[in-house]
């Protein structure tokens, strides 16, 4: 009778534990939402002052109709520069930055930022090409071919293409809901290919870098790229029946803010790679990409007990985080 009692008293406790962790992942999730929310009605106000003196709305409109009618229409043609060109154009031109510092070791305003001190200090240059072959082989013959029926599904919508761009205020609603989609679907499939059955034939190729790069963030599997890669990114405008300029936005800054989490730089004024980089670390730690889901799921509790995480913030200043905030020194055996 002792031991059922102890056994009820253990699982009520940690039922009432569950019950506090998941109200404290909803008060933060609160919380970055009426942050993002609060950040986005000033900006909104003041973009929309803003366009009122210089008619900057007036621009685009005008500029997209020019575009438009440049092409006569054609929407299949604009959807192929929208969806793909440009991302790729986006992509490979912010990677292409990264490579140089890769390979040669300048610029040191770029270098000196290293997160993984002594890694990649060159990269491997056999290693780099076969990740640039595969990112390539996964734009061009897995992203591009799902395309098609994103058009489709596009065009069923009806206002994909319109001759009216969509208001800067909705773009803005539209860029929080494919944020949320694409947390919460790659944060489960990435979780998925973590599986020991399917991470040894799927996940494990893009783990080969431990200490990744910028182009290693479409280094992978094909299984991975459609399931993980791409659709968690094309899912949210698909649903929302977006604008072709709104899908353009969006997937050219998922290609460089996923970019920026591989690149192994904790670079001044960009978004803290710490959290990604400490993945491919440790590999069981930090699956997500806000780290919402993270903290409800309790994958990130090494990670929030390491220099690491002190380190995840944006860099204002110009001393690498690497120096204020250095890894504790092992002690000696």
């Amino acid at each position: 009778f002792q031991m059922k009692r102890d056994s009820g008293y253990s699982t009520m406790a940690e039922q009432q534990k569950q019950e506090e962790k998941l109200w404290d992942a909803l008060k933060i999730s609160a919380y970055v939402f009426s942050t993002a929310l609060l950040m986005f009605t000033a900006l909104v106000n003041s973009v929309s002052w803003l366009m009122q003196g210089i008619t900057l709305g007036s621009f685009w409109q005008t500029t997209w109709l020019k575009f438009y009618n440049y092409f006569e229409g054609d929407e299949w043609t604009i959807f192929l520069i929208g969806a793909a060109l440009v991302p790729a154009l986006a992509f490979w031109g912010f990677n292409g930055i990264l490579m140089v510092a890769d390979v040669t070791g300048k610029p040191t305003f770029i270098t000196r930022y290293r997160i993984q001190l002594g890694k990649n200090d060159p990269v491997d240059t056999k290693k780099l090409c076969q990740a640039i072959y595969t990112a390539l082989g996964n734009q061009f013959f897995i992203s591009l071919p799902m395309l098609v029926p994103m058009f489709y599904v596009m065009k069923w919508w009806g206002n994909t293409f319109s001759k009216e761009l969509p208001t800067f205020q909705w773009f803005l609603v539209e860029l929080s809901i494919f944020t949320l989609v694409e947390e919460i679907l790659f944060y489960y499939t990435h979780r998925l290919v973590h599986h020991p059955v399917l991470y040894k034939h799927i996940h494990k190729k893009h783990h080969e870098w431990t200490a990744p790069i910028g182009v290693v963030s479409i280094y992978a599997h094909p299984v991975e790229h459609i399931v993980s890669n791409t659709l968690p990114v094309i899912t949210g405008p698909m649903l929302m029946g977006s604008h072709i300029v709104s899908i353009t936005v969006w997937i050219s800054l998922a290609l460089i803010t996923t970019s920026i989490s591989h690149c192994g730089y904790h670079l001044p004024f960009l978004p803290s790679p710490e959290f990604h980089d400490f993945h491919h670390l440790k590999f069981n730690q930090c699956y997500g990409v806000l780290g919402v889901l993270d903290y409800l799921h309790g994958t990130d509790r090494v990670f929030r007990q390491s220099k690491a995480f002190e380190r995840h913030k944006v860099l204002f200043g110009l001393t690498p985080l690497s120096e204020s905030i250095p890894e504790t020194p092992r002690k000696a055996e």
